[in-house]
């Protein structure tokens, strides 16, 4: 062939050579050219686009170091790779090549060589090549003319043509070091494709090709492949990068890849197989935008460069209990092996798993040491390869940690009590090899090391200072054991937790969803399938004859089960199956019975030995979910849960099954986070437990069905909403309420609200008591009081129950008044328990309303008729009523056996609340809300928050105590547990003295202010200071600021200047000169009255002052006074040190409290401490050393208790 007859791509007309992403001339050859490339046929991809975002942001220059000087970027370049590092581009540039069948028309091709592919494209602008080569699959490079040269592989040839000698030259050399390092670097066992083996590999349509292409998901890339034989030659189309790349669904069958560059529009052969390419291309786009910094550094150890299992190289998965590293693939069988068993977590995708400590703890332990115990005995014949099989892995992995069946035996196991104690000696080591032997054969992780003070091995590890040995216990603390059972067949499913589960039968079932179903699914959308539960796989096929399931769940990766009530759907009894997958299946029948079997029998598939006791009962709702409780609020824990009725029973790793939640007992049920980490709050009295949204799709349904279940179910008191005593949370609202606004309000419960607003109230309180908040100015105190009688007279029952109501009536006839009320007594006795609870509270309610009668003219009398036919729901025509109500408000002390110090607390707090109503009515401000209270433990956190009722008569000490003893937070000797006033607004803190009334001052709190209960770290230093001290006068130079804003007068303060101050036991002094010093006393004289006076007992003392006021120094606080006028005065001091603040601070405290700073009962530190504390966290963590905290004020007012510390 002649130079004029080999023509120029560019010579040959446009619709020749329509771009696509395949080469040319397949379906004009229509057979395979051994000798050529094989090419597509331009025309039949025409209007298919090959992308081209002509966008320089896209467009980077390529390295210096290349071949060629400069080479045009390439629309993929600059592009973040994600996981896997991008590789650089060897050479690029213009090739002639060679076209099908020895064609003399010459098409002119982009091409780019990197370490692994040779692509060629149109052009240099396209994003997807035509077609690529692996590298590996070059055999070798050779000349065959004028500018020509061959790429030889083992079954294809591919001859371009250079412009020159020179540049053929280079090509030649370039590709020639390629494949000489390929051949160097990787054995590639399949050949071709490299050593990584693709996650999901097969046909798909793809829209605008005629024949079916071969997708392989390989890592963080989709590849296409014109079939399976050039998948197995290593010569593809080309691959999809999915950093850039987004799914979703199209329709039954089909769903869109999509990137900046095309659409790519897939069909599958069914929906299950849809959904298995979703999922796994879903797991590339996760792969591509993880992060490698924590497997980088964990490869950094040459074992853990390799799968601990199979051998694979970089494997970017762990079992964090186990300590190794596995590849993917193994990941998936340690995943179903169960998390008694293996925990396993991403090194690229898990961020927040991967602390310090435990990077660290693979480091020191890892696959190393990790193999020579388990993998110790290892025969050749069954070693794991990187293309080992599923069912070869899974045997292996079972083998290996379920049996234990090649671990290297410890010389003690067997003994049990010698391991123990071996145990405990190992942690408070750095031996986390002996650590590892020991739990691996038989040693408690809980074991009682025979100390008190550390009973534990976790306890004694924390106590030697072992922080890589606690990590290693916590992350064991739930692992089985071993054990090697040569009663089980060897080719068992191991990830099943009871493997004599099985059933078989019809079913019918909906195709699976990724969200909850709010709809009714209709009886056609329902097919009948027979499904076969055996060896821990639900599998469901066409018909009982089919040998191919259609799909199949493994129990191991189901994490709730729940039934729905009957006639939800169109078949009357339904269940649903939640998966990790985020996939919900849909079952129905017709049988209650056979649908109450295949509900236990899955229960029992999924459910571990230590939760069985959750299956005794019938349930709505079963399965596993990550927690926070009592102590362990650190890390999260993984919970077995049961719904039923309105409990809510869970059974969790550290304990035996716990007592049952009473959801509508419940002080409080919330939901805290974001709409990506929703974390749902459940407090009861002394426990709080915080259940995480880690799945969104079963969380949503627990969220549902918790929510649900602890709302009101009925009319009868009983299935209210209940608090603490068993009352009814609707009676709670209504009478605080009225207690706190309405007392004083002439003529309550004798006036009536508005019907409409009532009626509201009324509604939704009854749907939801808990999270009604009434606020004064948003509900009047007589739509209150008549939603609470209306409330009370609509009782089915009766707040008196139909049996006893004439028995009540019939008392209040007796004419001698202790028989009368001994009658009354024995009745009360008789009433159900809730009704008795409400009872007592309504009555004593009452009690506090007729104290006011000469204000709100409602007298014992006047109330009595108002309540006596609400509460006997009579027509009032019936005296008796009245005068039942009426004996019992005047008899109430006796009745209900209230003691002096009860009586005492209610008087307290009616007198505080009206006394605070008239102290707002003068100063024009009203006080509303119920006593509510928010406060958090040692840090202001979601996972910290307590909601608690606040009485008048509570105390500081009182409210710290409630709060500890709700968490189960034991007080050791010198804890000194205080409750703070925090005002972030000027990033200041006050400890309240223990006798301060709490109910005052959370009525003057802002909205940027809140209690917070932790330990006052300087009262130590303050005490001892205060007791070496004499006297109880302070004085000494300080810096003084005012702020005058406060007073309304918009002037500017100034900055700091020094003042001299004197504090005695009834004022503080300001003065702002100091003449001569008075030899008899060591104080200064000053030279005239002073400047400035206040006394002492109105002042606020905060720590901290805030940072935008530039004090000079870091040990500062602010003080306020409040005038008889209830204005306000601020102003702010700053010391020069900070044993002058701390003096300062426990004078204020000593004169302002008669010199009682801190109780002296032994109460404050008799209680029990738990093995586990939390310690001290400080409210906001101090950053910096100290010098840079002298230049920060920021850091002072952070945390201004910090600075007082160990001095």
């Amino acid at each position: 062939m002649t130079k004029k007859e080999e023509l120029l791509v560019s010579q040959v007309p446009r619709a020749v050579r329509v771009a696509s992403l395949l080469s040319e001339g397949e379906e004009l050859s229509g057979e395979d050219d051994d000798q050529g490339d094989e090419d597509e046929d331009d025309h039949a991809y025409e209007g298919i686009p090959n992308g081209g975002w002509h966008t320089s942001s896209l467009n980077s220059s390529l390295p210096s170091s290349l071949l060629i000087p400069e080479l045009p970027p390439h629309p993929m370049d600059g592009l973040s790779g994600g996981s896997a590092p991008i590789t650089s581009v060897i050479k690029a540039g213009w090739l002639d090549k060679n076209p099908p069948q020895g064609s003399y028309i010459y098409q002119k091709r982009w091409v780019r060589l990197d370490a692994d592919h040779l692509r060629y494209f149109d052009s240099n602008k396209d994003a997807y090549s035509k077609r690529f080569i692996s590298v590996a699959c070059i055999s070798r490079i050779a000349a065959i003319g004028d500018q020509k040269f061959e790429v030889i592989t083992n079954n294809r040839t591919f001859a371009f043509r250079a412009e020159s000698d020179v540049e053929r030259k280079e090509w030649m050399q370039a590709l020639q070091q390629a494949v000489a390092r390929a051949q160097l670097s990787s054995t590639y066992p399949l050949g071709v494709r490299g050593s990584e083996l693709p996650d999901r590999a097969g046909s798909l349509e793809l829209r605008g090709f005629k024949n079916k292409l071969y997708v392989a998901v390989v890592g963080d890339k989709v590849q296409l492949y014109k079939n399976l034989e050039e998948y197995h030659l290593g010569i593809g189309i080309t691959f999809i990068d999915m950093s850039v790349g987004n799914v979703k669904e199209a329709d039954r069958r089909s769903f869109d890849l999509t990137t900046p560059y095309r659409i790519f529009s897939f069909s599958a052969e069914s929906e299950l197989e849809k959904e298995q390419w979703l999922e796994a291309m879903q797991g590339a786009i996760a792969e591509a935008l993880s992060t490698s910094e924590v497997a980088e550094r964990i490869w950094a150890v040459d074992p853990n460069r390799f799968c601990a299992d199979c051998g694979a190289a970089q494997p970017d998965w762990a079992s964090i209990n186990l300590c190794v590293v596995i590849c993917k693939r193994c990941a998936g069988e340690h995943r179903g092996l169960g998390a008694g068993v293996s925990k396993v977590r991403s090194l690229k995708m898990d961020r927040k798993v991967w602390t310090e400590t435990l990077i660290e703890l693979f480091l020191q332990l890892g696959n190393g040491p990790g193999n020579r115990f388990w993998a110790a005995n290892v025969p050749p014949s069954e070693a794991l390869q990187p293309n080992s099989g599923p069912g070869a892995r899974r045997r292996h992995l079972e083998a290996k940690y379920r049996e234990g069946k090649y671990r290297r035996y410890h010389p003690l196991f067997g003994n049990q009590e010698e391991l123990d104690k071996a145990l405990c000696a190992a942690v408070t080591t750095t031996d986390l090899a002996e650590t590892q032997a020991l739990l691996g054969c038989g040693a408690g992780v809980n074991c009682f090391s025979g100390d008190p003070e550390a009973p534990t091995p976790l306890a004694l590890a924390e106590q030697a200072g072992q922080t890589l040995q606690m990590e290693f216990l916590r992350n064991n603390r739930t692992t089985e054991v071993p054990r090697l059972d040569s009663m089980k067949p060897l080719e068992k499913h191991y990830s099943v937790v009871l493997p004599t589960v099985s059933h078989s039968g019809f079913l019918y079932k909906t195709a699976s969803a990724g969200k909850l179903l709010q709809d009714r699914r209709a009886r056609e959308e329902f097919s009948r399938r027979w499904c076969v539960l055996s060896d821990g796989v639900l599998s469901y096929y066409e018909n009982e004859r089919a040998v191919t399931p259609n799909g199949e769940i493994r129990a191991s990766e189901i994490v709730c089960l729940a039934v729905p009530p009957p006639d939800t759907h169109g078949f009357e009894y339904t269940f649903e199956v939640y998966t990790e997958g985020e996939r919900l299946y849909l079952f129905g029948l017709e049988s209650a019975e056979l649908a109450r079997e295949w509900v236990k029998c899955i229960a029992k598939a999924f459910i571990p030995p230590l939760a069985e006791d959750l299956l005794a009962r019938d349930f709505e709702r079963l399965g596993r979910l990550p927690y926070k409780a009592g102590l362990s609020l650190q890390r999260a824990q993984e919970g077995w849960f049961s719904l039923t009725g309105s409990e809510l029973r869970a059974v969790f790793p550290e304990g035996p099954c716990e007592e049952p939640l009473q959801l509508r007992k419940l002080q409080e049920l919330s939901v805290q986070g974001d709409s990506e980490n929703q974390v749902l709050v459940l407090v009861e009295r002394r426990r709080t437990l915080y259940i995480q949204g880690e799945r969104r799709l079963d969380f949503t349904g627990w969220l549902g069905a918790i929510q649900k279940a602890a709302a009101s179910s009925g009319d009868t008191l009983s299935e209210q909403q209940l608090g603490d005593s068993d009352i009814p949370v609707i009676v709670y609202r209504c009478v605080d309420y009225i207690t706190q606004c309405g007392l004083t309000s002439e003529g309550i419960y004798r006036k009536c609200g508005q019907t409409s607003k009532t009626q509201r109230l009324l509604e939704s309180l009854r749907q939801d008591a808990r999270s009604v908040r009434l606020k004064e100015g948003e509900q009047h105190v007589d739509d209150v009081s008549s939603a609470l009688k209306r409330f009370l007279r609509d009782l089915p029952d009766g707040l008196f129950t139909r049996a006893q109501r004439l028995a009540w009536l019939d008392a209040s006839e007796i004419e001698d008044e202790e028989e009368k009320v001994s009658r009354y007594r024995e009745l009360l006795a008789r009433l159900p328990p809730v009704n008795r609870a409400t009872v007592k509270a309504l009555i004593s309610h009452l009690y506090c309303v007729q104290c006011f009668s000469d204000t709100n003219q409602m007298n014992t009398h006047n109330l009595a008729i108002v309540f006596g036919p609400t509460l006997f729901q009579t027509d009032g025509q019936d005296y008796k009523a009245g005068r039942v109500v009426e004996d019992l408000i005047s008899h109430y002390v006796v009745v209900f056996s209230v003691d002096e110090e009860e009586l005492r607390k209610q008087r307290e707090e009616i007198t505080a609340i009206v006394k605070m109503r008239v102290a707002g009515t003068a100063s024009g401000t009203q006080h509303a809300g119920d006593f509510i209270c928010t406060v958090y433990l040692e840090e202001k956190k979601a996972d910290t928050e307590q909601h608690i009722k606040i009485p008048a008569s509570m105390t500081a000490e009182e409210l710290t105590l409630e709060i500890l003893d709700r968490r189960n937070v034991g007080i050791r000797e010198r804890d000194y547990w205080t409750c703070f006033e925090v005002n972030e607004r000027e990033e200041a803190e006050r400890p309240l003295h223990f006798s301060e009334k709490v109910l005052p001052i959370l009525h003057g709190l802002g909205t940027d202010s809140y209690l917070v209960v932790k330990k006052q770290q300087s009262m130590d230093a303050m005490l001892l200071y205060l007791a070496s001290h004499v006297g109880d006068t302070k004085h000494g130079m300080m810096k003084f600021r005012e702020d005058r804003s406060l007073l309304g007068l918009g002037l500017p303060s100034g900055g700091f200047h020094d003042r001299y101050f004197i504090l005695n036991s009834s004022c503080l002094r300001l003065y702002k000169e100091i003449r001569s010093q008075r030899p008899w006393s060591g104080a200064p004289e000053t030279s005239h009255r002073p400047e400035k006076e206040w006394p002492v007992r109105s002042l606020k003392v905060y720590l901290g002052v805030k940072k935008k006021l530039r004090p000079p120094t870091c040990w500062g606080f602010t003080v306020v006074h409040e005038t008889e006028k209830h204005e306000k005065q601020q102003w702010y001091l700053c010391c020069e040190t900070q044993t002058e603040l701390r003096e300062w601070f426990a004078t204020f405290l000593f004169v302002q409290h008669d010199g009682l700073v801190w109780p002296s009962e032994p109460s404050r530190v008799s209680r029990a401490v738990p093995e586990v504390r939390l310690g001290s966290v400080s409210l906001i963590p101090l950053r910096g050393s100290e010098n840079e905290m002298r230049r920060s004020v920021a850091a002072f007012t952070a945390d201004p208790l910090s600075l007082l510390r160990n001095v």
